[in-house]
């Protein structure tokens, strides 16, 4: 069957991965409400389209933090990619950069950051490429990678605020995910490759991840950590992980340089708010001081559409990445980010906009099925 859409990317995925992959990419926290919530979160918005205007010319290009893309859609930062294809990380950032958008890696990633540097470089003159950083108990450790990201043209340093612990996933309880004993996450030289499930306890949130999780990552963490981070790297820093107004308001107060609204996925806690449905109240707090981003959800062009209708200045994708690499390598996430690329500019063009500036809460409403009957 061709591939028609990202939809039909991840039905191939559910075929081609085994389980324990499959359930660590596609699995979020406890019931799964936020999960499935940021997808259909978008259809509780309608697109309001204007109609003969010429349209002939479409023009996705945009800037941030001094560089130039060619559409708002950026492929974020998810983990352990080589248990979807053996180019893991290198194959996405290629297809990224040949495409002139973002990429971002994750700290807990299966490549290193200069290997994925390395491939940057060797796509683009002008790399696209943003660090996710967890802070470790150990700082030392959270500066090394900052200093590596430095050294290897990155550009800017996404710091993840909303996981002091791991989400209670589910399936990763009943069946405790584990790395695969090919792969390790190279970038932490002392992360640990198993253990022994049979001494955990019936229901208790302990597979490999979340040991990882529970011995490495700092959960004191504070706006002062932020403006440490502030203080040993000159790259730009990027709070991801915030929903509500509040946070917005002191990611601005103690520097930040951007905030993407995020629910991790859905993989932290769950019923809290769909991202999209999040997104105008973080808007609204920045009042313009600092770019707000988005992540969660995002599958169709006219879902990016709507996210940059109601205040965002770029979106990501996380899960298609994997759902790409996972159909046909580096070559699969190219399809996937070109599905998405068409589909967006078609969403301009039959809205009337010829330009990402022209995007505005002009072209969005409430849909009337969702309307509350309070």
């Amino acid at each position: 069957m061709k591939i028609a859409c990202l939809n039909d990317l991840e039905d191939y995925a559910k075929g081609a991965l085994d389980s324990n992959a499959m359930n660590y990419y596609s699995s979020g926290s406890q019931d799964m409400i936020t999960l499935r919530d940021n997808q259909n979160a978008f259809d509780r918005y309608q697109i309001r389209p204007r109609v003969l205007r010429d349209v002939s010319k479409i023009n996705t290009n945009f800037e941030l933090f001094g560089q130039k893309f060619d559409y708002p859609i950026f492929i974020a930062a998810t983990a352990m990619q080589k248990m979807a294809h053996v180019t893991g990380e290198v194959g996405s950032v290629r297809a990224a950069n040949s495409r002139n958008i973002n990429y971002c890696l994750s700290s807990i990633s299966t490549s290193t950051i200069e290997e994925v540097g390395k491939a940057a470089e060797q796509v683009s003159n002008n790399t696209r490429l943003w660090f996710q950083l967890y802070i470790y108990n150990d700082k030392n450790k959270t500066l090394d990678l900052i200093r590596r990201a430095e050294a290897s043209g990155f550009k800017a340093i996404i710091l993840t605020v909303d996981t002091p612990y791991l989400g209670r996933r589910l399936p990763d309880i009943r069946n405790p995910f584990k790395l695969p004993s090919h792969l390790s996450l190279i970038n932490i030289s002392s992360a640990k490759q198993d253990f022994d499930s049979q001494t955990l306890k019936s229901g208790e949130n302990s597979s490999w991840l979340a040991r990882y999780f529970a011995e490495n990552i700092n959960p004191s963490l504070t706006w002062d950590d932020l403006v440490w981070i502030k203080s040993v790297t000159h790259l730009p820093i990027i709070v991801k992980g915030v929903l509500v107004a509040e946070d917005a308001k002191l990611c601005v107060k103690y520097g930040a340089d951007a905030i993407i609204v995020s629910n991790h996925g859905g993989r932290q806690l769950d019923s809290i708010p769909a991202t999209i449905d999040s997104l105008a109240e973080v808007v609204a707090a920045v009042n313009s001081k600092i770019p707000v981003l988005l992540d969660g959800g995002v599958r169709k062009g006219t879902d990016v559409f709507k996210a940059l209708a109601l205040g965002a200045t770029a979106v990501f994708v996380g899960r298609p990445n994997l759902w790409g690499l996972a159909y046909n390598g580096e070559d699969g996430v190219k399809l996937m980010l070109d599905l998405l690329f068409e589909e967006f500019r078609l969403a301009m063009a039959l809205s009337g906009c010829t330009s990402l500036s022209q995007i505005n809460e002009n072209y969005i409403k409430a849909s009337p099925y969702f309307a509350s009957k309070l």
